[in-house]
């Protein structure tokens, strides 16, 4: 009677414990390809239209391909979570801005501390999207001929102490950089 407790103990301790679930290289490669073509672009860039058409196709792709890999599973891990953020930050709509916020959100939850910059640039991106004022102050752009802006901004919502808590810049950070903006 003793020996089938002691066999099944046996068995569970020679049985391998799963591994830990690793990084897509899939979405790496993805994310890498996101962030490559935004890496030292130059603001004339954007008026050439067919370099802005390619990149916006190009971000279809991998947005949707990124969203194959979610709706499958396939996307598990911190660094999985915060890669397709960024992917999923370079749509379109309002329902890309606010898949990307719940992929930060994902990937701070399971330990990607930067993250929490991402999740509040995915939010502020989504409230602009829909008509409403950003609160973090992450966005930056102009419409037209009108000068850089972080218009529409609500500034009296978030403390400047809660910016820094979640990596985001301070009002005065923000002010200079829009300064530095506007002066090119």
């Amino acid at each position: 009677m003793l020996r089938l407790p002691i066999a099944l103990v046996a068995l569970f301790l020679a049985t391998p414990a799963p591994a830990q679930t690793a990084d897509n290289p899939e979405m790496a490669k993805l994310f890498a390809e996101d962030q490559a073509v935004r890496k030292n672009v130059k603001p004339e860039q954007y008026k050439d239209m067919a370099f802005v058409r390619r990149m916006i196709a190009d971000d279809a792709a991998r947005r949707a391909r990124t969203r194959t890999l979610l709706d499958t599973g396939k996307l598990t891990t911190a660094e999985d979570y915060y890669a397709a953020a960024f992917v999923f930050q370079h749509g379109g709509k309002p329902e890309d801005y606010l898949l990307a916020h719940t992929l930060a959100l994902a990937a701070a939850a399971r330990g990607r501390k930067d993250a929490s910059w991402i999740a509040a640039a995915t939010l502020d991106r989504y409230l602009q999207s829909i008509g409403q004022k950003q609160i973090y102050g992450t966005q930056f752009g102009r419409k037209g001929d009108a000068p850089m802006s972080q218009e529409p901004y609500d500034r009296t919502l978030i403390p400047d102490a809660l910016r820094t808590a979640l990596g985001v810049p301070v009002q005065a950070e923000q002010d200079k950089r829009l300064a530095d903006m506007q002066a090119k």
